[in-house]
């Protein structure tokens, strides 16, 4: 995972601050330049993705290399997930409620048609990131989905994908609130 920094006009804020403490300059600690930021964790339930579950694992593993500012997580047995993971028989689709929270549906009719279950995994986890498809699009794209079609196996987001993610969940310090769209996305 990259290292999570604050940089800028933060960092020097938090090196020196001063606080009045019964008419008295205090000095606090300053923060170290080097401080991580703690990233977002989202849980996720893959228990019914079936013949999938690797596949999930896998593009949960791809976002947690790939941004800072949030983490996916398997939940812990009897914990309430932010993700739920379900395979199906329809076409791949996620079905985010708020920014980070949903259902995903790994869809066998994609998959039996050859598409990559990695890069359908990736993808509609992205949606539950945020993001949203960008079709038509190219291969270099995660969320272009199915127009990149079946030959392309990339599952990693782009420069932009994943700026937008960090965006999205470091909206606080990037100083702009996410958008969130709930409802179903169809890839």
């Amino acid at each position: 995972m990259h290292v999570r920094t604050l940089t800028g006009g933060l960092v020097a804020a938090c090196l020196v601050t001063l606080s009045l403490t019964g008419g008295q300059a205090v000095a606090a600690a300053p923060r170290t330049v080097d401080a991580p930021l703690a990233a977002r964790v989202l849980t996720y339930d893959a228990a019914g993705s079936a013949e999938f579950r690797s596949a999930v694992d896998r593009g949960a593993a791809i976002w947690n290399e790939s941004v800072d500012a949030v983490e996916l997580r398997p939940a812990a047995a009897g914990q309430r997930a932010n993700i739920r993971v379900l395979a199906d028989n329809g076409w791949p689709r996620a079905l985010p409620t708020t920014l980070g929270n949903g259902t995903v549906y790994i869809g066998r009719q994609a998959v039996d048609q050859g598409y990559n279950t990695i890069r359908i995994s990736a993808h509609e986890l992205g949606h539950i990131l945020g993001l949203p498809d960008r079709k038509p699009g190219p291969c270099s794209s995660l969320m272009s989905g199915s127009t990149a079609g079946i030959a392309c196996t990339n599952p990693y987001p782009n420069t932009a994908e994943k700026a937008e993610v960090e965006g999205n969940f470091g909206g606080a310090l990037a100083g702009r609130a996410p958008a969130v769209r709930a409802g179903v996305i169809v890839d």
